[in-house]
């Protein structure tokens, strides 16, 4: 897998991927009708740039907020296409070659509130970088909470109701809870289903009607764990599994229903709620080892980082079929 073009960072994550067995080939599908069309790649990216599209928030107006992974930057994306680079977070005095698992300084979750605030998680090995960060409309990028050095912040979820931001930690297995004011981490679920089985765990994280979502890309499994009163965590449960590779995804609107994002195997699949899957998109769509999912009606957003393929970095439209 590992070609001579590929960067520094890209060589990194395909040696680990292909030694820890993250799916690399073909997905098992379910006999589904494709629910998606219109595919098309709608913005390609500067791979040399390090603009390698991790995570993605949607925004009225048509907008998107993205993290480009390794060039450790904040950008949003017009309904043009065009790119503006919001925030470039330093980079760490060793270079990033101590973050765990991955050899490379990181931004990788993002969401966006209602006031046009983003936030945004930046791993990099070291104890004065790595953690969840803000950014305020015309402000700068500024740390609101320390995460372990030793971890990998990944996903990032918020919960506009409680003011709560939840975090996945894919190398410990953890998701982390954080007050938007921010301030200390909570370490809100370790259960064994969060963690790694030899690269990257808990990993792609959303809320949805009381309950956080998480998938672990190892396991290639997508989890539910409710919500108490009391705010602490109730028992995981396993909602899908046989998704090897498994990133992040998001919910269609139709119960709960779902597509996830499988980077090793440069596909998208449409999980039904009883956790069958077929598979929707494909690399022959455009995919290039996909990382994040976004929904707008019946707008698809997929995101394409090319970690493994280091081809074309990319976002793509389709549409969901009503």
């Amino acid at each position: 897998m590992v070609k001579k073009n590929l960067s520094p960072f890209a060589v990194t994550v395909a040696a680990l991927a292909t030694a820890a067995g993250v799916a690399l080939g073909p997905t098992q599908a379910s006999a589904f009708s494709p629910s998606l069309s219109g595919a098309r790649i709608s913005v390609h990216f500067d791979l040399a740039q390090g603009r390698t599209p991790e995570n993605i928030a949607l925004a009225p107006g048509g907008d998107a907020y993205v993290t480009f992974a390794a060039g450790r930057q904040v950008a949003k994306i017009s309904p043009g296409g065009g790119t503006e680079v919001l925030a470039t977070l330093p980079e760490p005095a060793d270079g990033g070659i101590h973050t765990p698992a991955l050899g490379f300084a990181l931004t990788t979750g993002i969401v966006r509130a209602h006031d046009g605030t983003l936030y945004f998680l930046y791993a990099t090995g070291t104890p004065d970088l790595t953690g969840l960060w803000r950014l305020r409309p015309g402000g700068r990028p500024q740390r609101i909470a320390a995460l372990p050095a030793n971890g990998l912040p990944n996903g990032l979820a918020l919960d506009a109701r409680t003011r709560t931001l939840y975090i996945t930690d894919s190398v410990l297995g953890t998701i982390w809870r954080v007050p938007t004011r921010g301030g200390t981490p909570v370490a809100w679920s370790t259960a064994p289903e969060l963690a790694p089985a030899g690269f990257l765990g808990a990993n792609g994280l959303k809320i949805r009607d009381g309950e956080v979502w998480a998938t672990n890309l190892d396991k290639g499994t997508v989890l539910r764990i409710p919500v108490q009163r009391d705010g602490r965590a109730g028992r995981v449960r396993t909602e899908a599994a046989g998704l090897p590779g498994i990133d992040d995804f998001a919910f269609t609107g139709r119960g709960d229903q779902l597509l996830a994002a499988l980077n090793g195997s440069s596909q998208v699949a449409l999980v039904q709620p009883d956790g069958r899957h077929s598979i929707v998109l494909s690399e022959a769509d455009g995919l290039q080892n996909p990382t994040s999912i976004a929904l707008r009606g019946t707008s698809v957003y997929v995101m394409s980082a090319a970690y493994l393929t280091a081809k074309d970095p990319n976002m793509l439209l389709a549409r969901l079929a009503k």
